[in-house]
């Protein structure tokens, strides 16, 4: 993992990648990067924008690496990250790409407190369709429910992860609500 990520956001991108892509940076959807030439980690940025219209036809979606960065995605993160297209889509940019799509999802305001775990849960559904909404809520084709993927009603994607494990990460991250509990009970973190 990328040094420069916090160690709590780092065991979330974890979750993420081992939900999204269990097989590692080098996935393309649907596990299809045995039939792709070359290795993801060893293309640009930029070439992986390319090829992401290629993979959407043959494949079924653009979605590659580690965090399932989409071609809108991932043509999205250019200017915010100062990208030129020219870097390798290797492990380390692709946790700094992670982390900025986490921080979009308001990563800080929920490691500050100020967001709630049911609000940045949907924001990383949201972001991540393999994950499920905490609660009940209109999702991106039709209302949805605890323990279903944003994106229900596509045909096309699915929750691969439970709320409650969602919920159990997201519970355990040290925000100062969790901080304040436990100096109250005099526990060590």
């Amino acid at each position: 993992m990328d040094a420069s990520i916090p160690p709590e956001a780092a065991k979330l991108l974890d979750l993420i990648g081992d939900t999204e892509a269990p097989r590692g940076y080098d996935t393309l959807y649907n596990n299809k990067q045995n039939v792709w030439l070359q290795k993801l980690t060893t293309m640009t940025v930029a070439e992986v924008i390319k090829a992401g219209p290629i993979w959407s036809g043959r494949f079924g979606s653009s979605a590659a690496g580690r965090y399932q960065f989409m071609t809108a995605t991932l043509k999205g993160l250019l200017v915010p990250e100062r990208l030129t297209g020219n870097e390798l889509f290797d492990p380390d940019l692709q946790d700094r790409l992670g982390f900025a799509l986490l921080d979009r999802r308001g990563y800080e305001s929920f490691a500050t407190g100020k967001m709630s775990v049911v609000a940045f849960g949907l924001g990383l559904a949201q972001e991540w369709a393999s994950f499920p909404v905490l609660a009940d809520c209109k999702g991106a084709h039709r209302m949805v429910v605890r323990g279903e993927t944003y994106y229900a009603g596509d045909h096309l994607n699915k929750a691969l992860i439970t709320p409650e494990t969602v919920e159990a990460i997201l519970e355990a991250h040290p925000t100062p609500q969790v901080m304040d509990a436990v100096a109250q009970s005099g526990q060590a973190v």
